[in-house]
């Protein structure tokens, strides 16, 4: 079974693509459980998100192409959102959806992800900035709010790396998942990336399999092309670690197939 459950929309701002063209595309590329999950609305960066007010006409085009492709693939609807303190918003978090995305892009106003700001990696400690991604992300599971850990180490996109061991920068955030029963995305997007690696690392999936943790796939598309990015590499990549199932989840119950 082929899952991608990490896809956006033209409403983020910053992809390319209607709804309708990528179930077909899924369709075409033999995906048999596909996942819409764009930026959610948030009161902060609101440039490279959909409004609050866009989001009755994101779910209901979503379950127009779930329902009308219902013989031919299954389509879910998510979302993805940001985790930052003080911003996170009940009309996102109770919206009746089959999964949620939680996901770290900032780091307090800092949007290291955003080549515009990458010269800020310069002006700061990289094993603290490691860690206090790690914290972020030790937050977010513990919050209790989400299904699924978007690309995990993110931090690495560019390339900087810490000096200290990432399994110890980790392993109390894998802890936290572990304990909010927690799944966490193999999101191919990382080969996209200067760091050309897989989200997660190695040295998280070897926590991750030691933690028994479930796994699930995306490739974070924002654009037609990248539907189903490098699907076979990141299905051998998760059974190199021993891994045979896959969560997917609707109405926000966890369900593992195998894939």
């Amino acid at each position: 079974m082929t899952i991608d459950l990490h896809n956006h929309t033209p409403l983020c701002n910053h992809a390319t693509g209607s709804i309708e063209e990528f179930a077909q595309n899924a369709i075409e590329k033999k995906i048999d459980i596909f996942g819409f999950s764009d930026h959610a609305p948030m009161k902060f960066d609101e440039k490279y998100r959909m409004s609050f007010e866009q989001m009755p006409q994101y779910e209901t085009e979503v379950l127009h192409a779930k329902e009308k492709y219902r013989s031919k693939i299954e389509i879910l609807l998510g979302y993805e959102v940001d985790f930052i303190k003080g911003f996170i918003d009940d009309r996102v978090i109770n919206a009746n959806v089959d999964y949620l995305i939680g996901s770290v892009h900032f780091l307090n106003d800092w949007g290291f992800d955003n080549i515009d700001f990458i010269g800020e990696y310069q002006n700061r400690d990289i094993d603290k900035i490691w860690e206090d991604y790690f914290e972020a992300i030790k937050e977010m599971a513990k919050s209790n709010l989400f299904d699924i850990v978007g690309h995990i180490d993110l931090i690495k996109l560019f390339k900087y790396l810490p000096k200290k061991d990432i399994k110890i920068i980790a392993k109390n955030a894998i802890k936290a998942i572990k304990k909010s029963n927690m799944a966490v995305e193999i999101n191919s997007a990382g080969l996209r990336k200067p760091i050309h690696e897989i989200y997660p690392s190695s040295d998280i999936m070897e926590l991750l399999a030691d933690f028994d943790i479930p796994i699930t796939f995306g490739s974070d598309a924002h654009k037609i092309e990248d539907i189903s990015y490098k699907k076979d590499e990141i299905i051998k990549y998760a059974k190199s670690f021993g891994y045979k199932k896959c969560a997917i989840f609707r109405k926000r119950e966890i369900q593992l197939v195998n894939f």
